[in-house]
């Protein structure tokens, strides 16, 4: 960290690392609303994050990281993003392969009646769900979660294979906070989705990102190491969007994360499943397909799938929910949190498992503190500018 620069020096006023949606939004916001000048540095030849998208070989859009769908119930969120793309209507619709049939999840009315043969009213599957549930005392892992609101059926057929493939661990073994993201519905209401705004940016990802990062107060620096150029070049301050156990050298041992392999596959045909993704929870060593076409509303004569084997080594995507994990982490928070010169945006960053919108808060949350000490140490400079100089 040799290379900071006084304030209004010659250099750069921000480093910073990683050009997915922490570092793209602070890039933006600290280039167009303070004047800064910022480089942003990604080992990826690509800017975008596990966000990015481009044409495969067969001119199909695709998400090489995964899909990823935008969904957010904050206006300011939506609003703000909107700078940079249009956006075309998009409702996300899941299926999972059970017992023969493909059942729509999030579980609702629909998955409980054609899983049982049953004609369950709104009403009745509310007093239906009573019956199975296994009420249990104490609340403690993704396991209880499930069980005490849908019983143990539904748990084996849906949850507990899923979970294990996804995280290498027993639901039993894993936080509550795992399965309490997954809500249940008792009407037919089948969007995996419930939130106001529901879109995906009309031209893709990777436009939304080159138009976040076109101000000419931006430098972007892809296929590297911020590690190599630290030292190099003159910065006054740091937005680290990497893992935090990395950044520290692993000096107090490594964060688990669980990773996935993706295996994409296009084929001569208009249209693959009936929607955008397909859980497979019970069979297969994957956990889900997803097909692009659904997502971007593309018309093209091929249409590109991705499946998501989950594994225990590669590029770190879900942190591990544990107890264990949460202390690991708070021992490199507190080191974060004595650096006055860094400030750690993200989900690598802060061990969370955060939606794409959610890290558009966290960006514009961390904007506002960086602008009061930006402009407090502006302040400094133009007073001492002013000083006399003593003879």
């Amino acid at each position: 960290m040799a290379a900071q620069a006084p304030p209004g020096s010659e250099g750069f006023d921000y480093l910073i690392v990683g050009a997915g949606f922490a570092g793209s939004v602070l890039a933006e916001r600290l280039a167009s609303q303070l004047n800064a000048r910022v480089l942003i540095v990604d080992k990826r030849p690509h800017i975008g994050g596990n966000a990015y998208d481009c044409y495969d070989d067969a001119g199909v859009l695709i998400h090489p990281y995964g899909p990823h769908i935008f969904h957010t119930n904050s206006a300011d969120i939506f609003e703000y993003l909107s700078r940079f793309t249009e956006w075309r209507p998009y409702q996300h619709r899941v299926l999972a392969s059970v017992d023969g049939q493909q059942l729509p999840v999030p579980i609702n009315l629909d998955t409980v009646n054609r899983l049982y043969g049953m004609n369950l009213t709104s009403f009745e599957m509310k007093e239906w769900l009573q019956t199975v549930a296994e009420p249990c005392d104490e609340v403690r892992t993704s396991e209880d979660v499930v069980v005490s609101t849908l019983g143990r059926d539904l748990y084996n057929k849906f949850f507990r294979g899923y979970t294990r493939k996804q995280w290498g661990l027993d639901p039993s073994e894993l936080d509550a906070s795992v399965t309490a993201r997954v809500p249940l519905r008792t009407n037919r209401d089948d969007r995996y989705f419930a939130d106001t705004f529901q879109a995906m940016p009309r031209h893709g990802y990777t436009r939304m990102f080159q138009n976040m990062l076109a101000h000419p107060n931006i430098k972007v620096m892809l296929n590297t190491d911020y590690r190599e150029v630290v030292n190099m070049l003159p910065w006054q301050h740091m937005v680290y969007t990497g893992p935090i156990d990395a950044f520290f050298n692993h000096r107090h041992g490594r964060l688990p994360y669980r990773s996935l392999r993706f295996e994409h596959v296009t084929m001569p045909r208009e249209q693959f499943q009936p929607v955008g993704t397909v859980n497979h929870p019970n069979e297969y060593g994957f956990t889900r397909v997803s097909e692009f076409k659904h997502l971007t509303g593309q018309q093209h004569a091929c249409t590109s799938v991705v499946y998501e084997y989950p594994c225990a080594e590669g590029d770190p995507y879900y942190p591990v929910p544990r107890e264990e994990n949460a202390a690991l982490y708070r021992r490199y928070q507190e080191e974060a949190d004595a650096l006055d010169h860094v400030t750690f945006v993200g989900r690598l960053a802060t061990y969370r498992y955060y939606n794409m919108d959610q890290v558009v808060g966290q960006s514009l949350a961390a904007f506002k503190r960086l602008k009061v000490r930006h402009e407090a140490a502006t302040q400094t400079v133009a007073e001492q500018a002013m000083e006399p100089v003593t003879p």
